[in-house]
């Protein structure tokens, strides 16, 4: 990979930029490569997005007018100059659907070209939906069989079905966001007929291919992009889901938000209320939305109606995470987590003989156990070296009270692949797997002790890191009482490891759990 000078402050020379000229926002983002024994991963560090709704300015006869047109290149100038000085392979815009239809798109691309100082793309419909899924299956968490995408842009619509990293049916529509306003809700305008048509005609164009995406299937729906994240945030913050508000608020902190069936109806309704957008109350609905967002509701209960959709997970990441991945041209990890914990590892200078010891013997443990009935054994074994590898990256921040940094990094930073959920039990382990064990006996969610179980007794076995024979040591749960059986002479020549096993004993009784130590 060719090294250029570093204008972010990042750390490493890896870095890459995507520049999104979409019909309704422009946005470009600048990441680090991030090089991991699993794969490639993109960092972001950087983010522009300007409200330059292209579409708007599309004459009758196809026309970008010029007030729209000067918008657009005062934009790309800005954008221009935070990425002066990068290498032209690491660099990639494209443009989509406003600037595929209009007449004068070339002579805009040659202006927006000498403005950026990088050459532009106008990407067909098609390609937009690949790049879409591509980024959207690179930051969401790994999914068992098919996964339909979802992405309202600003003039088209892209809906992907795919399995892994891979797009399996792909079609880009022409209904967006900012065209079907313009069409259906001229100057703002709102009434109940109006809003009819706009979701009948969004209907028809989705008939067209509904047939051949119900036959596929899928067993996940996620909503990509502006659209969807600002759906489900007015959604949330307005309370119209009709599902328990604890989980919105968790999906918002997660992958991006909760869209439901329910919510979009709950929002119609509250929309035809007023006579105009200007006049619409809800919390959180942002200025640069208010004009386009009724096209973009009524695309999306269509989209759920003709699909037969309930709810649907939300993502930030689209396009211009497609267009970095497809830019560096790597095939990537099948469970982006993995990725992701590697990379922490490299981050966070872990030490992985450690981490690899105590990951080993924990998992270990957790196979003599029986496995209940309501779990999966390959997520749980996942999950629980996921823990191991990440158990020390707080000794970055102290030695003392590391686990507690150690959950804080778990529970709070961008994990790519890992759902809100994944990460609050990843947090939970890394909180209890040292110290005292009240912290998560008062958690009602908590439910994985039997891992918890596994990796502190790991952790105290390998307390000295050491690349000695450990003892052959059984393990057993007894509804909810814990053994270890392991040799008397071993622990008679580790009288260390017999104290902290006493210890450890001592603290899961104070919390009501039972824990033999048999020496045979």
């Amino acid at each position: 990979m060719t090294s250029f000078k570093d204008v972010s402050g990042a750390n490493s020379t890896d870095l890459v930029a995507a520049v999104d000229l979409g019909s309704n926002s422009f946005r470009m983002l600048v990441a680090q490569v991030v090089n991991t024994p699993s794969g490639t991963q993109i960092r972001p560090i950087d983010t522009l997005r300007e409200s330059v709704r292209l579409a708007a300015g599309l004459t009758d006869n196809k026309l970008l007018g010029n007030e729209a047109y000067q918008r657009g290149l005062a934009a790309i100038r800005r954008f221009g100059e935070r990425i002066r000085g990068f290498d032209p392979s690491k660099v990639r815009a494209v443009a989509t659907n406003t600037l595929r239809v209009a007449k004068n798109a070339a002579s805009f691309v040659r202006d927006a070209e000498e403005a950026l100082g990088f050459p532009i793309e106008i990407i067909a419909g098609v390609e937009e939906a690949r790049l879409i899924y591509i980024g959207a299956a690179h930051e969401v968490p790994a999914a068992q069989g098919n996964r339909l995408v979802v992405d309202v842009g600003g003039g088209s619509t892209e809906l992907i079905i795919g399995k892994g990293y891979e797009p399996k049916l792909l079609e880009s529509l022409y209904i967006g966001c900012v065209s079907h306003s313009m069409r259906f809700f001229p100057k703002g305008n709102i009434d109940a007929h109006a809003f009819k048509e706009a979701e009948l005609a969004a209907r028809r164009e989705i008939q067209v291919i509904a047939g051949a995406y119900l036959k596929t299937g899928w067993k996940q729906v996620i909503g990509s992009s502006g659209t969807a994240r600002a759906l489900a945030e007015l959604i949330t913050e307005n309370q119209l889901n009709g599902v328990d508000d604890s989980l919105s608020v968790r999906r918002i902190s997660g992958l991006g938000g909760l869209i439901t069936r329910e919510g979009l109806r709950a929002m119609k309704k509250h929309l035809l209320k007023y006579e105009h957008v200007n006049q619409v109350e809800l919390i959180g609905l942002k200025d640069d939305r208010r004009a386009v967002w009724p096209g973009g509701l009524a695309i999306m209960i269509a989209v759920f109606d003709e699909l037969g959709i309930e709810s649907m997970e939300v993502t930030d990441a689209a396009l211009r995470i497609g267009v970095l991945y497809d830019l560096l041209g790597r095939s990537q990890h099948d469970d982006m987590r993995f990725v992701t914990v590697e990379q922490f590892m490299q981050r966070y200078g872990v030490d992985r003989s450690q981490a690899i010891r105590v990951g080993k013997q924990a998992t270990e443990f957790l196979t003599q156990l029986p496995q209940p009935s309501s779990e999966s054994r390959d997520e749980n074994v996942a999950l629980l070296q996921w823990a191991a590898n990440l158990h020390e990256i707080g000794l970055s921040i102290s030695h003392n009270g590391y686990h507690k940094h150690s959950a804080y990094i778990a529970g709070n930073a961008d994990m790519p692949g890992f759902s809100k959920n994944d990460q609050a039990r990843l947090a939970a382990l890394l909180i209890g797997h040292a110290g005292k064990l009240g912290k998560l006996a008062n958690n009602a969610s908590f439910y994985d002790w039997r891992m918890l179980f596994c990796l502190r007794l790991a952790q105290v076995l390998s307390r000295g890191r050491g690349n000695e024979d450990f003892p052959k040591v059984r393990v057993a749960d007894n509804n909810g009482m814990y053994s270890i059986s392991l040799s008397k002479e071993w622990i008679k020549a580790h009288p260390l490891t017999e104290f902290s096993l006493q210890k450890e004993a001592a603290e899961w009784e104070r919390i009501g759990r039972p824990y033999e130590i048999i020496l045979k």
